[in-house]
């Protein structure tokens, strides 16, 4: 894809999360109140992330339009580590939290509603929006990977980054029921404490699962990216 319509997908999609984010903040919900705000929501904090990751993106595209053609070095040194970071939040944040949200959202919800997205929440939140925060975050991501390549970091520096936040956030879901006495997801209401611990568990390995499949998808894009273009190469040259 050409490098324009590229920029100007990133900026759409850049705005639609704003955009998303403001409607959400601006709804006068029960919850937002409480202990946390909207903070203690994975799909508040992965919205974020989002947004962050793609201004991020809209950035690095400015900068490389900017600083075309410029052979300072320093310009070069600072657009390297934008890319890094770049590269590096898609790898360890965006894809990973972003597929996991969908995934563990509408499982669930086809599962049991009540246990994640209770019906009440219909009358303050609308379809649009909630589809906005639950179902498009998958295929802008995958728009993503499909037009840009991103070096992801070792394997172990990776995972570890990953474990640290699914870890992060289960402390602070145990926290947040420390202070109110509520758990933030009316799933954990139902299990036992034994139970609690297998489950945690099994979410911080599911969310290393997406982050091996994320590698494994953006390695499997470019180089048969890479492939295509040295057969249009081979036969351009024949």
């Amino acid at each position: 894809m050409a490098l324009v319509p590229c920029q100007v997908l990133r900026a759409a999609i850049l705005l639609s999360y704003c955009s998303i984010l403001c409607n959400y903040k601006a709804i006068d919900m029960p919850a937002h109140q409480t202990y946390g705000g909207s903070w203690k929501f994975l799909t508040f904090i992965d919205l974020v992330i989002q947004a962050v990751f793609f201004g991020i993106c809209v950035l690095t595209d400015l900068s490389s339009l900017l600083t075309k053609g410029n052979d300072s070095q320093e310009q070069e040194r600072q657009m390297k580590k934008l890319i890094s970071l770049r590269d590096w939040m898609m790898a360890v944040l965006a894809f990973p939290i972003g597929v996991f949200v969908v995934t563990m959202f509408w499982s669930i919800y086809i599962y049991d509603r009540e246990l994640v997205y209770p019906k009440l929440l219909d009358n303050f939140i609308p379809a649009w929006l909630n589809h906005g925060m639950h179902t498009t975050v998958l295929p802008f991501i995958l728009i993503e990977m499909r037009t840009t390549h991103h070096q992801y970091p070792s394997r172990s520096c990776g995972l570890a980054a990953v474990c640290t936040f699914a870890v992060g956030y289960i402390l602070w879901v145990c926290w947040i029921h420390h202070v109110t006495g509520v758990w933030v997801y009316p799933l954990l209401e139902h299990l036992s404490p034994g139970v609690k611990i297998i489950f945690f568990a099994a979410v911080t390995v599911i969310i290393n699962i997406f982050y091996l499949m994320g590698e494994i998808l953006n390695n499997y894009i470019w180089d048969t990216q890479k492939c295509i273009e040295e057969e249009k190469e081979k036969t351009k040259m024949d």
